[in-house]
């Protein structure tokens, strides 16, 4: 994380895939993101770009930039500014991962999500932070995303929103889940932000 006056960016980076946000929690603000597909090496952080909202345009490009780990500080290249971000956690935790929807309960049944195209809405959770993203990269499309700290315990599972996309009135709140890992999957039930039961099924996509 780094903080530059009310704004606070968040790079979530695990299991291959990271996000890249700015927001500002103390007066609701949503500003932008970006994620994607990412590898390194001992210099260069190598990024393919699946969505970013600031500038669509980037969509589907490759792009590396140098960095350096001292201590728990990341420093990034950006473009000839660096970016110096503080360690938020390890990224392990059993929740830890990139996840993406793959079923939800209908009429008492658990019924799996047919996907086509490259429509998904996935799940990036390191050690203690979240964020949830609904994208088409094949379209160069992006329908929402939030995300903010999580805790996970004795099967309940809380999201602290700081920042959501489509309603900002969100930001603040905490909702708790009834939440378990069963063959792998994650199983997701309680009630959505609107109040609305949910069930829903994820399954991580990319497994380090």
């Amino acid at each position: 994380m780094r903080i530059e006056g009310n704004t606070e960016q968040v790079l979530l980076v695990v299991d291959g895939y990271f996000t890249q946000t700015n927001y500002s929690k103390e007066v609701k603000k949503f500003i932008d993101t970006r994620g994607g597909v990412f590898t390194s090496d001992n210099k260069a952080f190598n990024i393919l770009v699946e969505f970013d909202t600031k500038n669509k345009e980037q969509i589907g490009k490759s792009i590396s930039y140098n960095y350096s780990i001292k201590k728990n500080e990341l420093t990034i290249n950006e473009n000839g500014r660096k970016a110096v971000y503080k360690k938020m956690d390890d990224a392990t935790a059993p929740l830890a991962g990139v996840w993406a929807i793959t079923g939800r309960m209908q009429d008492g049944k658990v019924v799996q999500i047919q996907r086509t195209g490259t429509r998904k809405t996935l799940k990036i959770l390191t050690g203690t932070r979240f964020q949830w993203a609904a994208i088409d990269p094949g379209q160069q499309s992006f329908s929402g995303t939030g995300g903010g700290s999580y805790d996970f315990k004795d099967g309940k599972y809380t999201e602290h929103i700081e920042f959501f996309s489509r309603d900002s009135s969100r930001v603040s709140a905490s909702l708790t889940f009834d939440d378990k890992i069963e063959n792998g999957e994650w199983h997701h039930s309680g009630l959505s932000s609107k109040g609305d039961k949910i069930y829903e099924v994820w399954c991580k996509i990319n497994k380090n």
